[in-house]
C-alpha cells in the first residue's frame, strides 16, 4: 500500500489490551499452524452485508484446547463447529476463543467450520481506513471491493489474523448477483449458477498467502489479457476493468509487462507463477493484494496524475502499477512477521519505483527520482513501530526507507552485486515470514559490512546523520553529528572533480586534501553543514 501521510502516533502511545490480543502470537494461536482456508461467502450489495463461513484446516504442533480466531464487530460468529459438534465460544472484543471438545492429538491435521454473519465495517477512506467499500459504478451497477491493510482481514472475515502465519493455499468462493463478477486472488476453478439469481465464482490459491492479501472486487468487470514471457515460463496476466473503461485500461495497462520485465530483472522471478498476475479495477487508490493487485489510479500516470518527486520522472509510469505490483516481491513473496517490521513491504518496494525508471532511463534518472521524494520525510518517530502491538512505525517507512536502501547501493559501489542481493532476498525468503533480523543479517553477510550501526540509525532513530566540514590550513575537516553509536558510514565526494571517499564518524578527523570547495554526493541521505 502506499499514502502520502500516515498518522503520527505520540511517542508513548498508550496499546491496549485487544492490542495484544491482535498484535502478539498468544498461546491460543501458537500451538496450531494453518494449512488450509475455504472461504464460502455470499455478498449482499442491497443490505451490505456478507453471510457465510469459513473452513480452517490445521495441523496440531502442541497438545491443547482452545484456540483463538478473530473477526471484527460488527461481524458476529453464529457458531463453529469440528466434526459437526457446536463448540463453546468465548468473545473478548474482536477475538474469539475457541473450546474443542476432542483432544487435539499432535502432528495431526483438524477442521473447524467458522459460521457467521452481518455488516462488515464501510470504508471510510479506503485504503487507509479501510473495511469494505459499497460503492456504484457510473451505470449504476454495484462497484464493491475489500481493503484491510493494518486494520486486519479480521474486518470482514474471520481467520487467524497475525501476519506470522501464512495459510498453504486456499478457496475463496464468493457468491454475487447474476449480473455481477468476482475477481479474488489466485486462479477461477469455475463459476456455479443458481436459480435465484446469483453465481458464484471460485478462486483457487495455490501458494502461501498473507491475511490482508486476500480480497474480493465486485463488479460489471470485462476481461482482457496476454501471455508473458517470465524468467519462469508463461506468465498468465489478465485484467479486469468496468466496462466503461475498456479502452482506457488496454492503454493504460501497457504499464503491466514493462513492470514485470524490470522488477524479474532486479528482484528475480515473479513468485506467484502458479497463481497468475491480476489487475483489477477498484473505487480507491489500490492495493497489493496477492495476485489480485487492484488499482484505482484513474488511468493516469503518476500518482492520480502528479509527480510525487517533483522531478518530472515520476510522471513516466502509473505509479499504482509499479509500486502495487513491487508488493508481489515485497509484502506477498517475503512478508512481515510483526506489523512493527513493515518497512520491509514498503521501504524495498518505494524504492522499487526508482529501479523501474533505472532499467528504462538509466541511473541519473532513478536518483533523481529518488532523491527528489525526500521532500516528503518527516522524521516524527522511527521507522519500527513496537512488537507484539500491531504498531506499525512512521510513514516514512516508504521515502526515508527507500533513501536509506539507495544510500546502500552506493555503499557497495557494485550494481550487480546490489541486483545479485535483492533476488537473493527473493530466492531465499521464497514464501516466508520474515523478521527485521533477519533482512539486516542477510545484507550485511552479503555485502561483508557490518552494518548494525547504519540500519539502527535509519530504522531506529529520527536523526540524519549531518556531516560537519570546514578547510583549514592542513586541509578538510569533519565529522559526523546527530548519529547513533558507532555510525561511521564512508561517502563518497568530489574534489577539483575527482572522486574521493572520506570516512567520518563523530570524532573530528582531518585529511590532507586542498580544496576550495567539496561536493557531497547527493545519493547518500546525510546533511551537509560547513562550518
Amino acid at each position: 500500500m502506499f499514502c502520502l501521510s500516515i498518522s503520527s502516533y505520540a511517542q508513548k502511545q498508550q496499546f491496549t489490551h485487544q492490542d495484544t490480543l491482535r498484535g502478539s502470537i498468544t498461546e491460543e494461536r501458537a500451538w496450531w499452524d494453518l494449512t488450509y482456508y475455504h472461504l464460502d461467502i455470499a455478498v449482499h450489495p442491497d443490505t451490505k452485508s456478507i453471510t457465510g463461513k469459513n473452513t480452517i484446516h490445521y495441523k496440531v504442533l502442541e497438545n491443547h484446547q482452545v484456540l483463538q480466531i478473530d473477526l471484527q464487530s460488527p461481524l458476529i460468529i453464529n457458531k463453529v463447529t469440528q466434526n459437526d459438534k457446536e463448540l463453546k465460544i468465548r468473545t473478548d472484543g474482536n477475538a474469539h476463543f475457541i473450546t474443542l471438545i476432542e483432544k487435539q492429538k499432535k502432528g495431526s491435521i483438524n477442521t473447524i467450520e467458522v459460521f457467521y454473519g452481518g455488516k462488515p465495517r464501510e470504508a471510510v477512506r479506503a485504503p487507509w481506513d479501510g473495511g469494505i467499500s459499497w460503492k456504484k459504478d457510473e451505470n449504476g451497477n454495484p462497484f464493491i471491493a475489500s481493503s484491510c491493510q493494518g486494520l486486519g482481514a479480521s474486518v470482514w472475515w474471520p481467520n487467524k489474523d497475525h501476519m506470522y502465519d501464512e495459510v498453504d493455499s486456499m478457496l475463496v468462493s464468493v457468491n454475487v448477483p447474476k449480473k455481477l463478477m468476482n475477481i479474488s486472488n489466485g486462479r477461477l476453478q469455475k463459476v456455479e449458477e443458481h436459480d435465484n439469481d446469483t453465481k458464484t465464482f471460485h478462486w483457487f490459491v495455490s501458494n502461501p498467502i498473507n491475511n490482508y492479501g486476500v480480497n474480493i472486487n465486485i463488479g460489471d468487470y470485462v476481461h482482457f489479457g496476454e501471455k508473458y514471457q517470465g524468467e519462469k515460463g508463461i506468465l498468465d496476466m489478465d485484467y479486469y476493468v468496468l466496462r466503461n473503461n475498456l479502452d482506457a485500461a488496454k492503454k493504460q495497462f501497457k504499464d503491466a509487462p514493462k513492470m514485470m520485465k524490470a522488477f524479474e530483472h532486479w528482484f528475480g522471478p515473479y513468485p506467484f507463477y502458479e497463481d497468475s498476475f491480476k489487475l483489477v479495477e477498484v473505487p480507491y487508490l489500490g492495493m497489493e493484494h496477492q495476485s489480485s493487485v487492484t488499482y484505482g489510479n484513474k488511468y493516469m500516470n503518476g500518482y492520480l496524475g502528479n509527480d510525487l518527486s517533483g522531478t518530472g520522472w515520476g510522471l513516466k509510469f502509473d505509479f499504482i502499477i509499479i509500486h502495487e505490483s513491487g508488493h508481489e516481491w515485497f509484502a506477498n513473496n517475503i512478508t512481515y512477521k510483526d506489523a512493527a517490521d513493515m518497512w520491509i513491504h514498503e521501504s524495498f518496494t518505494a524504492y522499487s519505483e526508482s529501479l523501474f525508471l533505472d532499467y528504462y532511463y538509466g541511473k541519473t534518472a532513478a536518483s533523481e527520482y529518488i532523491i527528489g521524494t525526500r521532500k516528503g520525510i518527516k522524521n516524527d518517530r522511527p521507522i519500527i513501530g513496537t512488537y507484539h502491538v500491531n504498531h506499525e512505525g512512521s510513514g516514512d517507512m516508504y521515502y526515508k526507507g527507500a533513501n536509506m536502501l539507495h544510500t546502500l547501493r552506493q555503499l557497495i559501489e557494485d550494481d550487480e552485486k546490489w541486483r545479485i542481493i535483492l533476488r537473493g532476498l527473493n530466492k531465499d525468503f521464497y514464501h516466508q515470514t520474515v523478521t527485521t533480523k533477519q533482512i539486516e543479517d542477510y545484507i550485511s553477510k552479503h555485502t561483508n559490512i557490518d552494518l548494525t550501526a547504519f540500519f539502527n540509525q535509519y530504522l531506529r532513530d529520527t536523526k540524519i546523520p549531518t556531516l560537519e566540514y570546514e578547510f583549514n590550513e592542513t586541509g578538510l575537516k569533519y565529522r559526523y553529528v546527530d548519529i547513533v553509536k558507532n555510525f561511521d558510514m564512508p561517502i563518497r565526494l568530489k574534489v577539483d572533480g575527482k572522486d574521493q571517499w572520506i570516512t567520518p564518524n563523530a570524532t573530528w578527523q582531518t585529511t590532507t586534501l586542498k580544496a576550495k570547495e567539496i561536493n557531497i554526493d547527493p545519493n547518500f541521505y546525510i546533511k551537509v553543514q560547513s562550518l
